[in-house]
């Protein structure tokens, strides 16, 4: 089978450039997953990865969680996969509707397992997993397609949560 570092590479996923990323940081290159995950067998291969990262680290969950938009074509395939409920978190509340950032049905002090497209810096994984946390959820474990390898994994040590990538940028770049 086909390692995620060569299906990302085969897709054209990593772009080289002058690029912004969400943390604000500027970066040569730009690690484009919803170029990948656009792609059935690819989004196919990532969340069997996932699942099998799931077995692999013994994770317990009873939901699979992710921050909207990047995340939720993979959380939904991973759902699917391990037949987890979804729970989705929105940036911010909407204005209308039920004004809620939280999308989906959850039971307090159950398990969520967050899966991520790419992470940087952590920042807006770690903004929905204390939303969660402050619902009376536990997250213990995200799941990252990939590590930029630029402190996601120390900010989310620090807040007692395991990133598990399937890939890291310095195995994206070599040639």
């Amino acid at each position: 089978m086909t390692s995620i570092t060569d299906s990302l590479k085969d897709c054209k996923a990593i772009r080289f450039g002058a690029f912004t990323l969400a943390s604000g940081k500027k970066s040569s290159y730009y690690i484009d997953i919803k170029k990948a995950i656009a792609l059935p067998r690819i989004l196919r291969q990532i969340a069997l990865e996932i699942s099998e990262k799931i077995k692999q680290h013994s994770i317990k969950a009873d939901y699979i969680g992710c921050v909207a938009l990047g995340g939720v074509p993979i959380a939904v395939a991973v759902s699917l996969e391990t037949d987890l409920p979804l729970i989705i978190i929105r940036k911010e509340a909407k204005e209308y509707g039920t004004k809620g950032q939280i999308v989906g049905d959850f039971i307090r002090n159950s398990r969520v397992l967050m899966v991520e497209d790419v992470a940087t810096t952590g920042g807006s994984v770690l903004k929905a997993i204390e939303l969660l946390r402050d619902e009376g959820l536990l997250v213990e474990h995200v799941i990252v397609v990939v590590d930029r390898e630029e402190g996601a994994l120390s900010a989310l040590s620090k807040a007692r949560v395991e990133l598990i990538p399937l890939a890291k940028v310095s195995e994206l770049l070599k040639k």
